[in-house]
């Protein structure tokens, strides 16, 4: 393949790539970084998070700053990180979230947003399946399709 694969841990070694995808509320794409599929979730955070291309403001009492994340960041690093860059952690694991939503009506699901926009990424066919060999070309296609949900997201597009 190229460069930003690795081994797949769960499809026998083949090569495989993984995404680390950091969304807003509404699910719109706002950083992505790209690596290979046998690196751990947690190792990507410092490096998808200061990729940030606006700058972001800084978190008050008023107006936190929250960072959801699941299970596979679920390690001192991770946890310190959020800290350091001020954001208000909601990290659980997928079962107690789910007894959560089962017992209290009216609460809502937070991990869904990002699992729905990779699903978004996932449509557009060059994405679900990585054919390109060359690492800027793919990530070039992932900024791409995250342009166009940005737009359908906003209206432009339909």
């Amino acid at each position: 393949m190229g460069k930003k694969t690795g081994p797949n841990p769960t499809d026998r070694a083949k090569s495989g790539t993984k995404r680390s995808l950091l969304t807003d509320g509404a699910g719109v794409p706002v950083e992505l970084t790209v690596d290979g599929a046998n690196r751990n979730d947690h190792k990507l955070m410092a490096e998808t998070i200061e990729s940030i291309p606006v700058r972001r403001p800084k978190p008050t009492a008023a107006a936190p700053q929250g960072l959801c994340l699941d299970k596979g960041y679920d390690y001192k690093e991770p946890r310190a990180l959020a800290v350091a860059l001020g954001f208000t952690l909601h990290l659980r694991s997928r079962g107690e979230e789910a007894k959560e939503l089962t017992r209290k009506p009216g609460v809502r699901a937070r991990r869904w947003v990002v699992e729905r926009t990779h699903g978004w990424m996932n449509r557009f066919r060059r994405i679900l399946i990585r054919w390109e060999i060359r690492e800027d070309t793919y990530v070039a296609m992932l900024h791409l399709s995250c342009g166009v949900i940005a737009c359908r997201a906003s209206g432009l597009l339909k």
